[in-house]
Parts: structure tokens; sequence; C-alpha cells
């Protein structure tokens, strides 16, 4: 199977189902594969071809997902890029993967024709939306998105592509230095989605909204999944307007609800009880773990939905799952494996641990991603050979302990313990107790250099609105609950924290602000 088929198989079940809701627009089926279709045939009269590389620049729109899918009908592999990359970051992708293609909002005509010039491997741009002027526009090689589609015809192409050609590239944010491009094969992107949609029990009545973006693994496996079952997705552009995304939910009778941390500490916030939210049949949260008392009071804003708590990477696309019967138990866990993979912990010297010990995540299965896209060094670090000739294990570089029933619990990554008075210190918990003082919205917590303890622990809280918190307070509650060497030194009250674009805190902002 490709991914493409998802689409493809969809349309021939469903073919008058409402598949796509955006803003105004409201898409079938057979009408989104009708205008990847037309897309793919523009495509490959622009001379894209198997394994061509193609960009897309864009918001979370109807043109995002026809371009997705008009690249894989056609053999090629797409990258999605958030419109809110800057122009030299986006020069750096577009030039380490030789994209072939741009597609970019109308508005930045100016700078697509500056990437051509800059990007060598580019050969064409197609603009999307309003065009800021039509002189380059109707010109190749910069195309309109619409008069491309209604110059070729609905038929579907063949497509060259079988299951080991690449998919797509996912580029990670780079916090750490230049963005690296995840590869993703049709096979990986198959597996991973099938395995999650098995343990969510998604079926073709499921309507998911998406307020993330589709840059971000995540947000783009909402619409991968939501196609493969046969399901709405309801895509939005963001969660700038909490209120409004609530009352799409009530709108389109929403069942399934992905977030994050820090989406969830916003609508947690919010008065629920102004919104009819009964139709919610299960709510996701990956990217960073959930503080417990958010759990507890997500289970109680929503008693009668099935919460899943994640964990996953770019990697690797998810890699394990909490079932929702076993929050009682075990609030803290992140879960087990995703049917159909393993994974386990090991020391520094390859041995795996057991229970109570703590090690590095390693993940073995079909869901574990090529490597990184032209780069051998990094590809090498983190993906290391198997037990089995030809096989690739990642490792994660998270470290996590296990339980005495096989249940996994992250403790930190490799690089953010905390070395304080000479004890290692892991900050989620610390956070933890944080999130304890119902106040407290977000919290993040790094170590600062300090000539006696080592390192320092320092504290950045957001609380809410009307809180009358004191750094007095926070110390003295952390001081009741904590050991000695994890009480921070240090409380800073921000009224927001630096983030990723897929919503993680940025600890290396934090970091740097620091130095």
């Amino acid at each position: 199977m490709l991914v493409n088929d998802f689409l493809e198989n969809s349309a021939e079940r469903f073919p008058d189902k409402l598949a796509l809701i955006c803003g105004g627009q409201r898409l079938t089926y057979a009408q989104i594969e009708e205008q990847a279709n037309r897309m793919a045939n523009g495509l490959l009269e622009m001379g894209m071809q198997r394994g061509d590389r193609a960009a897309i620049w864009l918001p979370n729109s109807v043109e995002t997902v026809v371009a997705i899918f008009a690249v894989l009908k056609v053999g090629g592999t797409f990258t999605v890029i958030n419109p809110t990359t800057k122009p030299e970051k986006l020069t750096y992708v577009l030039n380490n993967c030789t994209a072939s293609g741009l597609f970019a909002p109308g508005r930045q005509e100016e700078q697509v024709s500056q990437f051509l010039d800059d990007v060598p491997s580019l050969h064409f741009a197609v603009l999307c939306g309003k065009i800021a002027s039509a002189r380059s526009a109707s010109s190749p090689p910069i195309y309109q998105f619409p008069k491309l589609m209604n110059a070729h015809p609905p038929i579907r192409p063949p497509c060259p592509a079988i299951d080991v050609d690449l998919a797509c590239l996912i580029y990670t944010s780079g916090s750490t230095g230049d963005p690296k491009g995840v590869m993703s094969t049709h096979a990986n992107v198959v597996f991973a989605a099938s395995s999650i949609i098995q343990y969510l029990e998604n079926r073709p009545d499921d309507v998911i909204i998406n307020v993330l973006p589709l840059s971000f693994d995540y947000g783009l496996y909402q619409l991968l999944m939501a196609f493969k079952f046969g399901g709405t997705l309801v895509l939005e552009r963001s969660f700038a307007y909490p209120a409004a995304v609530l009352k799409r939910i009530e709108q389109e009778n929403v069942t399934g609800l992905p977030g994050v941390p820090t989406l969830f500490a916003l609508l947690l916030q919010l008065d629920l009880s102004k919104f009819d939210l009964a139709s919610l049949r299960f709510l996701t949260n990956t990217a960073a773990t959930l503080p417990v008392e958010h759990i507890q009071q997500l289970r109680d804003a929503f008693p009668w939905a099935r919460l899943y708590s994640m964990y996953g990477l770019t990697e690797c696309k998810r890699t394990l799952y909490l079932p929702p019967e076993e929050l009682n138990r075990r609030p803290n866990s992140v879960g087990i494996a995703i049917p159909g993979t393993e994974a386990w912990i090991e020391d520094e010297g390859g041995d795996r641990l057991g229970p109570g010990e703590v090690g590095e995540l390693v993940v073995r299965g079909s869901h574990v991603m090529q490597g990184y896209w032209n780069n051998p060094e990094a590809t090498a670090r983190w993906y290391r050979p198997g037990r089995y000739p030809a096989e690739r294990l990642l490792y994660t570089g998270d470290l996590f302990r296990m339980d005495e029933d096989g249940f996994f619990y992250f403790v930190s990554r490799k690089d953010d313990i905390i070395k304080s008075r000479g004890e290692k210190v892991a900050p989620k918990e610390v956070e933890g107790v944080l999130y304890q003082l119902p106040e407290i919205v977000e919290a993040a917590v790094i170590g600062v250099p300090d000539e006696i303890l080592g390192q320092a622990i320092k504290a950045f809280v957001v609380c809410s609105d009307d809180h009358s918190l004191t750094e007095r307070d926070v110390l003295r509650h952390c001081t009741q609950h904590l050991e000695n060497f994890m009480t921070p030194k240090h409380i800073v009250f921000r009224d927001v924290l630096p983030k990723t674009s897929s919503g993680k805190i940025r600890l290396s902002s934090l970091r740097t602000e620091q130095q």
C-alpha cells in the first residue's frame, strides 16, 4: 500500500462523503481526489519525476492537502514547512533536500522569485491564494494554483512509486542546530498510521479536528489517518482562538481532539460549560507528557471521553501509548509500545535494564524511519544496527524507566538532566511538583551555572490571570514536596514561555537567555 492509496481508496468507497472541512470549504473524497489528480497532472507537465522533492510552505489549507496527495500521486516526496519559517531557514531546507518544486502563498511572490535564484534545484513554484501581482505568476516557472488545476484533466495518473520509496521528509525543529529531514517511506507511514488507528479504534464515522500545523508530524498524521480510515477532518489554522475551535467542535460533532500540553493548558482555563462537547469520544496528547494534574482536570471535564497519553518523536512517529483504562493506576506513565513494535531501555554499555532502572529508550519496528536526509553522521548516531542483518534500531536520546508490568515512564532528555549538589535532577520531576499548584498553567525547569552548586535549578512559570502566587509561595511548596537538592533556587514568573511551532516549550531559548 502507498500513502496516496489512503485518499484513492476512500474516494472509491465513500465518494460523496464529507472528507475535509477547512474554513468555509467542505469537500467530499471525490472532490479532493479530482483536485489532487488535476494538480498531479500539472506537476507531471512541469517535469516532476519519481523521487523528486516538493516543499509545501503553506498554512493548514485545502491547497496544502491537495498538494500533499498530488506530489505522492506522481511518485514524489513532499515536505510540509511551517508557514512562519523565515526565508533564510527555508532556503537552507530547500537546498538541503534539493527541492525541485515549491508551493507557497501568493503574497510571497517576490520571495519565491528569490528562492528560484538561491536554490539551483528549484524548477518551478506554485502560488496559492491571493497573488501579490499577476506579472510573474502567469509565466513559468511560477504558476498559479487554480489556473494550473483548471488546465489539467481529473484523470488519475499512474503512480510509479513502490512502498520502499520515500513518501515524505519531516524536518525537525532544529533547536540545537540546523533542521534535519527525517526520511519516511510509504511503508513507514502506512505502518505507523495503521498501528495508531488500531489502538485508537478509529472508524469511518469519526470526525477529527486538527489545530496543529501539518508541518508537525502529529498534525500531518491527523490528515493521513483520517483519510485512511475514511473519516472527516476538520482542519483549523491554529488554536489561537480557543473559543472558536470549541464552537467548531460543537457544530461539527467532532469525536476526536488531538492536542499537546500547551493546548490543553489553555483549554482548561476556559469555561467549558458554554459549549456542548458531548460528541467527543477521545482526546490524545503527545509532544510532551501531560502533568498529572492536567490529566485529572481533563478527565473531570470530559468524563465520557477516552484520554490517551502518548509518547513519540518524529524519527519513528509514535512509540508508546497508555490504554485509557490504565490512567487511574499509572497516571505518570506514557504506556506500552504501540501495536506491532517493541521498546526497551538500555544503559550506556548497551545492556538492557530491568524495572526501576533509568536508561535510554530504544525502539524497534516498521515505524522506525530511514534516517536523516543527507546527514549520515546524525543518522549513524541515532539509528544503529540491530540484532538482525540490515535492521535499524532507533536510539531516542530520552531517558525512561519501566515498572514491573512493562509500562514506561519518561524521565528526561539526556541533555536536560541537571547536576546540582552532585545529584542528578530530572526537570520533569520538579515541573510535576510545580503543576500541583492550581494557579500554574505552564512550567519549565533548567539548570544554570552556579559556583557552589555546580548547577542551580531555575524554574519558569506561567500562571492564570487571576493568580496571587508569589515567589515565596512557590518555593515553600517546592520545599515541602521535593528533596533539598531538587528545590529551585530561582523562580521566574512569565506571561508566556518560548515554544516551537509544534507547541513544545523551547528549553534551548531559556538556556540561551541565561548566557
